[in-house]
């Protein structure tokens, strides 16, 4: 049977996010996991504040139906979302407004799978609940498990690792799961 493969990107494209990092950390465990990853930025994916009028008049950006293809042909995505005055990020949230427009969106055939990391104790979870609450409006699968790395200014070796082993297990559990997941709905 193929890799499962695995999208993965943050919800910020912020110089030093901890959310980009933990990304990055995901990356290389879903890789020893045997995933075929593909981490992007969504700094690649950028689209104009989301406006009916400004779609009539211009179509979706090509920048979004290309995200579309590539959550499309992903089986799972990890998505790293930062927290932002207790929700998701205002970039997050436009991208996923516009992919919402995409016909068939391809929310619907992707699993999800959420991660955050903040400075403080929490590890951006009420971001996450936003997301979530998101994501199923739009009738996609979200895995019940929620990463948070709590103080993520120290969270995360310089090579891009976990600093803390006890991040590293959670993450492994949770991909590993994901994965597993991904499989069964696969077949």
């Amino acid at each position: 049977m193929s890799a499962v493969k695995l999208l993965i990107f943050s919800g910020s494209t912020r110089q030093g996010s901890h959310n980009t990092k933990l990304a990055t950390a995901v990356s290389a465990l879903a890789r020893d996991l045997g995933a075929d990853v593909t981490h992007i930025s969504l700094s690649d994916y950028l689209a104009p504040l989301f406006d009916p009028d400004w779609e009539k008049e211009n179509g979706v950006p090509q920048t979004i139906i290309d995200l579309g293809a590539l959550m499309t042909d992903a089986d799972a995505a990890f998505i790293a979302s930062p927290e932002y005055n207790s929700g998701q990020t205002p970039l997050l949230k436009n991208t996923i407004d516009w992919l919402s427009r995409l016909k068939p969106h391809p929310f619907k055939e992707t699993l999800f799978s959420l991660g955050g990391a903040s400075p403080g104790a929490m590890g951006g979870i009420r971001g996450m609940f936003s997301l979530r609450t998101t994501l199923v409006g739009l009738n996609a699968i979200v895995m019940p498990e929620q990463l948070t790395v709590g103080g993520a200014a120290s969270a995360f070796n310089d090579d891009g690792s976990f600093a803390n082993e006890r991040s590293a297990d959670f993450a492994n559990v949770q991909l590993a799961r994901t994965l597993d997941v991904a499989r069964k709905l696969r077949a």
